[in-house]
C-alpha cells in the first residue's frame, strides 16, 4: 500500500474507527444506492414575475399533482383531488377558506390530515429516514414522524395513531399540523430546483423571487444576461449600474430600486431635471403596467430615464476604446453623431434621429462625463455596493450560480455556446489568449468572480469589465447576438437598425450532430444526455417546439414575462426530471393567487412526455451516486486494511 494511500486510510479512521463502524457505513451507502433518484424541477426566465414564480413552485410543474393521482387514483372524486392540490400549494389561504364554509371542522380536519399522511408517506418513500426526519418542522417533528412511521392498520397501533390525531385537533393544534405537512409535501416531492436564469428583468418583484430561493432547500442557478448586469452592478461596474437603472426606468421599475433595495436615487432625479427640465423626452416612455405603476411618477421616471441612458452611452464606449480586443467599435455612436444635421452615422449609412437634445455631451469628446454625471455616479455607485439585501442576493448568486451546469448527465445553460457558421466553436480573445467552447464559459466565470471577490485593484476592474462584456458582447454565451441596438431603439426610426442578428447555433440547433459536439465538450456522452437551454422564447402560438433533436435539447423558456407573452402565447415551459424519466410542462397565465385558492385551477395546462425510462433510475445513477460508490471503494480499503492488521481499531473509550 503506497504512503499516500495510508494516509487517508489513517484519517479515514478517525471517522469509522472499527470495523463496525465502517462495515455499517457501507451497508447504509450501498441501500442508499438503490433509493429511487430524486425529483429535479427546472425553471428558466423568470423576469421578476413572482406570483406566477411562486406558483410553479408550488406545485412543482404539476408534480404534486401527479403524486396525488398516484396515492388516489379513483378513491377520491375529482373536486376532492383538485382540493387537496390547492391546500398542499397554499395551505394558509386554503384554511382560510375552509373555516369560513366548512360546517364541521372537526371531521374535515380529521380527513384532510389522513390524506396529507398519505401523500407525505408516498413523498418520503424514496429517501432515507435520516433524510426525512432533517426536513421535518420542528415544533412538529415527533409528531409527524410517529403518523408518517405509525401502523393504523395494525391493532396495536391504531388506537395509539387515532389519539395522536384527536388531540392535535382538540389542542387546536391542526391548523398548523396542516400546513407542516402540505409544506413537507412541498419539500420532499421536489429534491432538487435548478434556475436557468434571467431572474432579473422586467417583471417588479425580482427581489421576493430572490428571498425565497434563498429560502429554498436545495437550488442552483445558471445565470442569465439579466443577472449578469445586477451582479456587475454591485461590484460596482459603473457600466452595468447604468444598465439596471435604465432598463428599471424603461419598465416604471425604479420602486424596485428605491424601495426594495434602499438606493438613493435623488442625485439622478436632481441632474435630470436640471439637465431635462423642458426636454419632453419623448423617445423615452415608461413602458409600465397600468395596475402596478403610478403614472404621476411618469414625467420624472422619463428624464431620468433619458439621463441614466445617455450616462451609459458615455460610460459604455469609454469601456469599448479601454478593450479594443472586445471588438465593439461599431457600438461607438456617440461620436457618428451630426449634431447639425441631426443623424447618426451606423455602419456607414446616416439615419435620421428622433432626438437631438444632449445638453451634457462635449460634442469634442462626447463620451466624457460632466462632473454632474461624475459625482451623481460616484455616489449611486457607492449606493449599490452598501446596499446589503443587493449583496446578499448578489452573493448567493455567486455562491450557488455559475455560468452552466453539468448535472446528472444534463447539461444546462442559458444561452448559446458560441459557434461559427460550420458548427465549429467561436474562439474568442479575453485578455491576451484565445478561448473557446468549455474554455470559454470557465474563463468568463472566472474572471466575472473577480470582478466581485478580488483583492487586487486591476483583477477586480477587469473582472467587472467581463462582468458587462458577458451582458452585452457578440461573444457572450449568455447574450448570443451579433450586436445590442439599444441606441438605435431610442433614437432611429428605421427598425432594419434595430435588428440583432441571432448567434448560429441558433440555426444549428436542430443538428443533432451539432449537439452531440456540445456535449461531448461539456464532458458528456450525447446518448442519454440532454441540455437544458434557456434565453429564447419559444413561439408556441406559431407550432414551435421546445423539444429539438429528438429530444437531446429542450428550450424551455416560453415566456414567463407577461411582456413576452403575446409572441409565444403560452406563459413560460418549466421541466421535471424524475425517477420515470423526462416531463415537459406548458404553462398558460396566471391570474392571482385569490383566484386559485378560490376555484382551485392551476397553470400547467398541457404536459409533454421528453423521455420515458424502461428501468426506473436509482441514485445509483445520479452523480451523487458516483460519490457514494467512490465512498463505499474507500471504506471498504479501510475495512481491509483493518482486517489485514495495517491499520488497528481505535478504541470506542478513547
Amino acid at each position: 500500500m503506497e504512503q499516500t494511500d495510508l494516509r487517508y486510510l489513517k484519517s479515514l479512521s478517525n471517522q469509522y474507527p472499527t470495523v463496525a463502524a465502517a462495515a455499517t457505513e457501507i451497508i447504509n451507502l450501498q441501500a442508499i444506492l438503490s433509493l429511487p433518484k430524486g425529483t429535479e424541477h427546472f425553471i428558466t426566465d423568470i423576469h421578476g414575475e413572482y406570483d406566477q414564480f411562486q406558483h410553479v413552485i408550488r406545485n412543482g410543474s404539476g408534480a404534486i399533482k401527479r403524486k396525488i393521482e398516484e396515492e388516489f387514483g379513483n378513491a377520491i372524486s375529482a373536486g376532492e383531488k383538485k382540493a387537496i392540490a390547492t391546500l398542499i400549494y397554499y395551505p394558509e389561504q386554503k384554511l382560510e377558506q375552509v373555516l369560513r364554509v366548512e360546517d364541521n371542522i372537526e371531521d374535515w380536519y380529521k380527513v384532510t390530515l389522513y390524506r396529507l399522511i398519505h401523500i407525505c408517506k408516498s413523498a418520503s418513500s424514496k429517501y432515507t429516514r435520516s433524510k426525512v426526519r432533517k426536513a421535518l418542522p420542528r415544533d412538529f417533528a415527533y409528531v409527524i414522524e410517529e403518523l408518517l412511521t405509525g401502523r393504523p392498520d395494525v391493532s396495536d397501533q391504531e388506537a395509539y395513531y387515532n389519539e395522536i390525531i384527536h388531540s392535535v385537533i382538540h389542542t387546536g393544534r391542526a391548523p398548523e399540523l396542516v400546513v407542516a405537512f402540505c409544506n413537507l409535501i412541498r419539500r420532499l416531492v421536489v429534491d432538487h430546483l435548478h434556475v436557468v436564469g434571467d431572474i432579473f428583468d422586467r417583471g417588479p418583484y425580482p427581489n421576493l423571487v430572490m428571498d425565497t430561493l434563498m429560502k429554498h432547500h436545495s437550488v442552483d442557478i445558471q445565470w442569465g444576461n439579466h443577472d449578469v448586469y445586477w451582479m456587475g452592478a454591485a461590484a460596482g461596474s459603473q457600466a452595468c449600474i447604468c444598465n439596471v437603472i435604465r432598463i428599471s426606468a424603461k419598465y416604471g421599475n425604479l420602486n424596485l430600486l428605491e424601495d426594495a433595495y434602499g438606493i438613493n436615487l435623488v442625485p439622478l432625479a436632481r441632474l435630470a431635471m436640471s439637465s431635462y427640465d423642458k426636454d419632453p423626452c419623448t423617445c423615452f416612455k415608461v413602458d409600465f403596467r397600468e395596475d402596478e405603476y403610478d403614472v404621476r411618477d411618469a414625467m420624472l421616471d422619463e428624464k431620468m430615464h433619458k439621463a441614466i441612458t445617455v450616462i451609459q452611452f458615455k460610460l459604455e464606449g469609454q469601456l469599448i476604446r479601454r478593450h479594443p480586443e472586445f471588438h465593439m467599435e461599431g457600438r461607438l455612436l456617440l461620436d457618428k453623431i451630426d449634431i447639425e444635421k441631426g443623424t447618426v452615422c451606423i455602419e456607414g449609412v446616416s439615419y435620421p434621429m428622433k432626438d437631438v437634445r444632449f445638453p451634457t455631451i462635449d460634442w469634442a469628446d462626447p463620451y466624457a462625463l460632466t462632473q454632474e454625471e461624475a459625482d451623481v455616479m460616484e455616489r449611486i455607485t457607492l449606493a449599490f455596493q452598501n446596499c446589503e439585501k443587493l449583496q446578499r442576493h448578489v452573493r448567493f448568486l455567486f455562491t450557488q450560480g455559475s455560468l452552466y451546469k453539468v448535472h446528472n448527465g444534463n447539461l444546462l445553460y442559458h444561452g448559446c455556446v458560441p459557434m461559427n457558421e460550420d458548427g465549429s466553436f467561436t474562439s474568442v480573445e479575453i485578455y491576451g489568449k484565445q478561448y473557446a467552447g468549455k474554455a470559454l464559459y470557465d474563463v468568463l466565470e472566472n474572471y466575472a468572480r473577480k470582478g466581485y471577490y478580488a483583492i487586487d485593484p486591476e483583477e477586480k476592474r477587469k473582472g467587472q469589465d467581463i462582468l458587462w462584456f458577458i451582458w452585452e458582447n457578440q461573444n457572450s454565451p449568455v447574450f448570443g447576438k451579433a450586436k445590442m441596438t439599444t441606441f438605435e431603439r431610442y433614437f432611429v426610426a428605421d427598425k432594419s437598425t434595430h435588428e440583432e442578428p441571432k448567434n448560429p447555433y441558433y440555426r444549428l440547433l436542430e443538428n443533432e450532430e451539432i449537439v452531440n459536439r456540445i456535449l461531448e465538450e461539456f464532458g458528456l456522452d450525447g446518448a442519454e444526455s440532454h441540455i437544458v437551454n434557456g434565453h429564447i422564447p419559444v413561439e408556441a402560438k406559431r407550432g414551435e417546439s421546445p423539444v429539438k433533436c429528438n429530444g437531446k435539447l429542450l428550450i424551455i423558456d416560453g415566456g414567463f414575462s407577461k411582456a413576452y407573452q403575446p409572441k409565444t402565447g403560452i406563459a413560460g415551459y418549466t421541466l421535471i426530471y424524475n425517477s420515470y424519466g423526462l416531463v415537459l410542462a406548458a404553462h398558460e397565465p396566471f391570474e392571482s393567487v385569490e383566484k386559485a385558492v378560490q376555484d382551485g385551477s392551476d397553470i400547467a395546462s398541457h404536459t409533454i412526455l421528453v423521455e420515458h425510462v424502461v428501468k426506473r433510475k436509482t441514485v445509483a445513477d445520479t452523480d451523487m451516486g458516483r460519490e457514494l460508490k467512490a465512498s463505499i471503494q474507500d471504506l471498504e480499503a479501510l475495512l481491509l486494511a483493518y482486517r489485514d492488521g495495517v491499520l488497528v481499531e481505535k478504541n470506542k473509550q478513547e
